[in-house]
C-alpha cells in the first residue's frame, strides 16, 4: 500500500457540497435546451470566451448557461480550489500519498519566484542543458572520432517520452540533429530507431529517474551494446551517452560520466517533466532559445492561472466544463482534435496527463470516491479523423465532449491548405453542435455535442508551452474538485510486479504457479 501522509487540508467529497445538487437540477433543466438556442444569448457567449497567454478559448458551444457556470464556480470554491492553487505554487507537499511537493511550475518560473526547494538547482540545470544543446547543434560537441552529431536517440517511457516527443514533433525545424524516440520494450522500436544510424554521429539520451525503469533499462543496454560493437572502446561511450536521472551512481556504472548526467527531482512527476532536463531533445532539435520560449509560454499561462478570477480563468473553465460533461451530462469521454499536423501527438500526451493523473477511485483520505472521476481521452489530428472516427461522433450512440485545437496562422506557405484545414475544424464543431434533420433517418445528425475550441495565433514554442500548461492546470483543478491526488500513479505498479515471475517462467523457470488461463498462455508461448 502507498505510505500515508497527512493532507495539507481536509476537503469533503464533491457530491456533499450544496452546489452539486444545484448542478444536478440545472443539468436536468438544460437537457431540454439545444446548444444552438443557448448561442442566441450574446452576453452568455462573451462570458464563455477567454484569452490567456496568447490562447483564445471559446466555450460557447458547451451546454452551459450563466446559472450553471455560477454553480460550477461555487463548487470549485467550496472544494477550496484557490487554497490548493496557493499550496501548489508555494511548494507544500500536496502529493499526499508520497509526501512530496509538486513543483513543475518552478521549472519555468523566474528565479526570484521559485520556492526555496527549487532555487539554484533549476537555473543551473537549465543553463547546462542549453549550453550542451547549443554545443551539439553548432558542432562544438562532437563524438569520439571528431565528427558532429547528426542523430539523437532518446530512450525513456511515459512522461520521459510523451512530452518531449510531442514538443520535438511540433517544434523541430530541421536546424538540429534528427531525433528518434524509443519507449516500447518491443525490440522493433529500438531496431527501427537505430537502423541506418552511424554510431560515430549518434548521441543517446537515457531518461529514467531511478535509472532502473525496466523498459528504459532494457533499451539502454541494447543501445549500449550496439554502440560498443561498432566503436573503439568503452571510453568512447562517455562521448555519446548522456543521462537524465536522479541516480548518478547507476548511470556511472552504465558508463556515463557524472558530468553527463542531468538531474531529476522527486518534486517533479514524470508526466509534468518536459520543462526539466527531460526536455533535452527539444533543445537539441529546436535550439535552447526555442526551449526557453516554451518555458516562457508556460510561465505566462501560470501567471494567468494564479491571477485571473475563477469565472474568467482558462484552466479553471476547462476543468469545470469537463466536470460538467463527465459528471452531470453523461459525456464520459473526451475527444482531443488538433487541427494541426504538428500536434498529431497531442492526444497521446494528454492520455497520460489526464488519465494517469485523475484516473483514481479513492479520495485523498483513502475513502472511495462517490462520483465518476476522469473519463477516457482519445482523438487524432484533423482532417484525418474525419475519414476515420468522426462518423461515430456525428451519428453514434456514445456521449462525448470534444476539444478542437487550431492555429490561426500556418507555419508554411500553403495558405489554401490552411484555409481548408480551418474551414473543416470550424465545420466539424458546428456540425457537432447543430446537427441536421432529414426525412431520411440515415442522414439525420442529432447534434448537441459539446465542444471547446482553443485558438493559437500560430504554433510556436511560446504558444505550445501555454497550451500544455493550460492542460496541466486543468488536470490539477479537476483533481482538487474530485478530491483525489492527481500526482501519484499507484495503479501501474501491480502489472510491473506480476511481469517479473512471468518473464522468468517464459524463459523456462518453474513451477508455473499461475491461474489456469495465465499458465496456459505461458505454456503456449514458451
Amino acid at each position: 500500500m502507498p505510505p500515508c501522509f497527512e493532507d495539507p487540508v481536509a476537503v469533503p467529497s464533491p457530491e456533499q457540497q450544496p452546489a452539486w445538487n444545484t448542478l444536478s437540477r440545472i443539468a436536468t433543466d438544460l437537457a431540454r435546451t439545444p446548444v444552438a438556442e443557448l448561442l442566441a444569448d450574446e452576453a452568455r457567449n462573451r462570458a464563455l470566451r477567454v484569452h490567456a497567454a496568447g490562447l483564445d478559448l471559446d466555450f460557447s458551444k458547451q451546454r452551459l448557461n450563466p446559472e450553471a457556470l455560477d454553480a460550477l464556480v461555487a463548487l470549485a470554491r467550496a472544494q477550496d480550489l484557490e487554497g490548493w492553487r496557493a499550496r501548489l505554487f508555494a511548494g507544500e507537499a500536496i502529493n499526499s500519498t508520497e509526501g512530496r511537493p509538486v513543483l513543475h511550475t518552478a521549472l519555468r518560473a523566474r528565479e526570484d519566484e521559485r520556492p526555496e526547494l527549487a532555487a539554484g538547482a533549476v537555473a543551473d540545470t537549465l543553463t547546462r542543458l542549453g549550453r550542451f544543446a547549443d554545443d551539439v547543434r553548432s558542432g562544438r560537441a562532437r563524438g569520439w572520432t571528431g565528427r558532429a552529431f547528426t542523430d539523437v536517440v532518446h530512450i525513456g517511457i511515459g512522461g520521459s517520452h510523451l512530452g518531449p516527443e510531442l514538443a520535438v514533433e511540433a517544434l523541430a525545424d530541421g536546424s538540429g540533429p534528427r531525433c528518434h524516440f524509443v519507449a516500447n520494450v518491443d525490440g522493433e522500436a529500438l531496431t527501427r530507431a537505430l537502423d541506418g544510424l552511424n554510431p560515430e554521429t549518434t548521441l543517446v539520451v537515457v531518461v529514467s529517474k531511478s535509472f532502473s525503469t525496466l523498459e528504459t533499462r532494457v533499451n539502454a543496454l541494447s543501445a549500449r551494446s550496439w554502440f560498443l560493437e561498432r566503436s573503439a572502446s568503452l571510453a568512447a561511450l562517455s562521448r555519446h551517452f548522456v543521462a537524465v536521472s536522479a541516480n548518478v551512481e547507476a548511470a556511472g556504472e552504465f558508463g556515463i560520466d557524472a558530468g553527463s548526467v542531468y538531474p531529476m527531482w522527486d518534486w517533479v512527476g514524470g508526466r509534468f517533466s518536459l520543462w526539466s532536463a527531460v526536455g533535452l531533445p527539444i533543445a537539441l532539435a529546436a535550439g535552447s532559445a526555442a526551449f526557453g520560449e516554451l518555458l516562457a509560454g508556460a510561465r505566462e499561462l501560470d501567471r494567468h492561472f494564479l491571477d485571473a478570477p475563477l469565472e474568467a480563468n482558462a484552466p479553471v473553465l476547462m476543468a469545470l466544463a469537463g466536470i460538467w460533461n463527465f459528471n452531470f451530462l453523461g459525456a464520459g469521454n473526451l475527444a482531443v482534435l488538433p487541427y494541426a499536423q504538428r500536434l498529431r501527438l497531442l492526444p497521446d500526451y494528454l492520455q497520460q496527463l489526464e488519465m494517469e493523473s485523475n484516473g483514481k477511485r479513492v479520495q485523498r483520505d483513502g475513502q472511495s470516491v462517490g462520483v465518476h472521476t476522469m473519463g477516457i481521452v482519445w482523438g487524432g489530428e484533423g482532417t484525418n479523423g474525419q475519414h476515420a472516427f468522426h462518423q461515430l461522433l456525428h451519428q453514434g450512440t456514445r456521449s462525448f465532449s470534444a476539444d478542437f485545437i487550431v492555429a490561426a496562422r500556418a507555419g508554411h506557405g500553403l495558405e489554401e491548405h490552411h484555409r481548408w484545414l480551418l474551414a473543416n475544424a470550424l465545420a466539424q464543431s458546428q456540425a457537432m453542435m447543430a446537427g441536421q434533420t432529414s426525412d431520411d433517418p440515415h442522414r439525420a445528425v442529432p447534434g448537441d455535442k459539446p465542444s471547446t475550441t482553443i485558438v493559437l495565433a500560430s504554433l510556436t514554442p511560446h504558444s505550445l508551452g501555454a497550451l500544455l500548461a493550460l492542460y496541466e492546470h486543468k488536470v490539477f483543478c479537476q483533481g482538487v474538485i474530485w478530491n483525489i491526488n492527481s500526482f501519484d500513479q499507484w495503479g501501474v505498479e501491480l502489472g510491473k510486479r506480476l511481469a517479473l515471475p512471468i518473464h522468468d517462467q517464459l524463459g523456462g523457470a518453474s513451477p508455473l504457479e499461475q491461474d489456469a488461463s495465465t499458465r496456459h498462455l505461458i505454456e503456449s508461448l514458451r
